[in-house]
């Protein structure tokens, strides 16, 4: 049902948009509905913990607004994403020999981006603003819950699940190709901390820094097919 919301939004504002641009002029506007896919590396930058980047896939639909007459075009879209991320912890407290234990995290991101026309129909840089929903931390092995977070005595791997899930990023790529297909590039970084609803949870951050600080960065490598 969310999801339907959603899509009965974008299809409003596009309407909305191509009405603006239509009465200021006699242009020929086109619509279109893209579907794109790709895969991702993401990551979160933080001093709290040691992590790596994980792997994971992402897709979506776009409606985009083509205007001949404008040095760019505009787009509202949303897409979903599952990504993996590790974060270094150790199975005893004593043990220094730690491991990166992988987490996975859903993110539903509603973007709307500007797209300049650096070669028309064929390459475009592309940014904007982007609001996220993702879902708390989940642990791929369970049997690792128990382990001991780096940076800190007592924290364990359970004890990190319950971040934001509410986020605000910027998004800023680049897509190259044909009308009907793309080759799509697009970095994403959450301006929002991430890691802010840790602090609420009154853990025990012995050893550590006891203020969560964490921004959110992925990056995107697919396509977009256009209809």
């Amino acid at each position: 049902m969310k999801k339907l919301h959603v899509a009965l939004l974008v299809a409003l504002l596009l309407c909305f948009i191509t009405k603006n641009f239509a009465q200021r002029g006699n242009y020929r506007i086109t619509n279109e509905i893209n579907v794109t896919g790709g895969l991702t590396k993401l990551d979160i930058a933080t001093n709290n913990f040691n992590t790596k980047k994980g792997d994971g896939f992402l897709g979506g639909f776009i409606a985009s607004v083509d205007i001949p007459h404008k040095w760019y075009n505009v787009s509202f879209g949303m897409q979903l994403s599952e990504s993996t991320i590790g974060i270094a912890a150790r199975p005893l407290q004593v043990v220094q020999n730690s491991e990166f234990i992988d987490y996975k995290l859903f993110a539903a991101q509603v973007a709307m981006l500007m797209h300049i026309k650096v070669i028309p129909n064929h390459f475009t840089l592309d940014f904007g603003p982007m609001l996220q929903y993702n879902s708390k931390l989940e642990l791929e092995d369970k049997t690792k819950e128990h382990y001991f977070v780096d940076n800190y005595i007592n924290l364990t791997a359970e004890n990190l699940s319950d971040i934001s899930q509410f986020n605000f990023n910027g998004a800023i790529g680049a897509s190259l190709g044909f009308k009907v297909f793309k080759l799509k590039a697009q970095y994403i970084y959450g301006f929002t901390n991430i890691l802010n609803r840790l602090e609420a949870q009154s853990l025990d951050t012995s050893g550590g820094d006891a203020r969560f600080k964490g921004n959110q960065n992925m990056l995107v490598l697919g396509g977009i097919v256009s209809f």
